[in-house]
């Protein structure tokens, strides 16, 4: 059970997938104890999640301390979206009064979930960052229905619980040139453009939803653990691994780089304004800032 601000939101069972128990003969020891287990909790899950985080060419060890986007609160409503299994991803209400089931959104293009955020302007589409690209979800239900972009088969669907008349579905798969793992998403405030970054590419891409179009910016960059848009969306963040990160103008897309002796980036976020950011770092338990003197799209710090 969790309380904030005066709410109390109950735990969410939920049973995840079994694609390892399909692929994978566990060890005797090992049935025998996930016979016994039962439908495991969310904190349990996030907390196993760490442990799993697996890039070919990252440092494991960074990863395990490193907290890259599994869970997702809908920006609107009292909605959460996390990663319930290697493949696939848990939707639950906490506002649905009649008590039903959470949803399960899994499809053929969706493998080794990394991220998940709401997309901030409708609260009804989410972005699921993964291997080889993006998929993008959208609540369906009579007389509003999502539109699916050819490409996309009708198989990949995620089904509402029982007694509710809508669906979620696939509407979307945004692929870059090379079969990345997507670890880290930001959407621009105004939901317009998705950001994407991979820890084994060497940029990150901005995405126009509306046309399924990527862009990559500075090839060369790699290892890049998270990425932010500031509230105004004339600035952008980029972090990676080797303690260096880099302040974007959106304008014209140019950028000045900081470094730090205190570790890497494990956190950023933006002052309303935007003119601020505030970074904590891995070898510290002090947080960085960085203030703007001018008005955008100046970097004058």
């Amino acid at each position: 059970m969790c309380i904030f601000q005066g709410m109390v939101f109950s735990p969410i069972p939920f049973q995840p997938d079994d694609f390892l128990a399909k692929h994978e003969a566990p060890a005797p020891d090992e049935a025998e104890l996930a016979e016994s287990v039962p439908m495991t909790s969310l904190v349990s899950t996030i907390a196993e999640s760490f442990k799993q985080m697996l890039f070919p060419s990252c440092n494991p060890k960074l990863l395990e301390e490193f907290d890259t986007q599994k869970v997702s609160w809908n920006p609107h409503k009292h909605c959460l979206a996390f990663v319930s299994g290697k493949d696939q991803v848990t939707v639950h209400d906490f506002e649905d009064s009649d008590g039903k089931e959470s949803c399960i959104l899994t499809s053929e293009h969706q493998k080794e979930v990394k991220a998940i955020e709401w997309r901030p302007n409708s609260g009804k589409m989410i972005a699921v960052g993964c291997k080889g690209g993006i998929c993008l979800w959208s609540a369906s239900y009579p007389g509003n229905v999502a539109s699916v972009k050819s490409g996309v088969t009708s198989s990949s669907f995620g089904a509402f619980p029982r007694g509710s008349s809508g669906h979620w579905i696939l509407v979307d798969v945004l692929r870059g040139s090379s079969p990345e793992l997507v670890s880290a998403l930001c959407w621009k405030p105004d939901g317009r453009y998705l950001a994407s970054a991979s820890c084994n590419g060497q940029s990150f891409t901005i995405w126009d939803v509306s046309q399924g179009l990527g862009t990559p910016i500075r090839r060369g960059l790699s290892s890049i653990s998270l990425v932010r848009w500031s509230p105004s969306g004339d600035y952008f963040l980029t972090a990676k691994f080797d303690g260096t990160f880099h302040l974007w103008e959106t304008n014209t897309w140019t950028s000045e780089p900081w470094s730090s002796s205190n570790g890497y980036v494990t956190g950023a976020n933006w002052d309303p304004e935007g003119r601020v950011a505030l970074l904590s770092f891995s070898n510290s338990t002090t947080l960085g800032s960085v203030h703007f003197s001018s008005k955008p799209p100046s970097l004058g710090i």
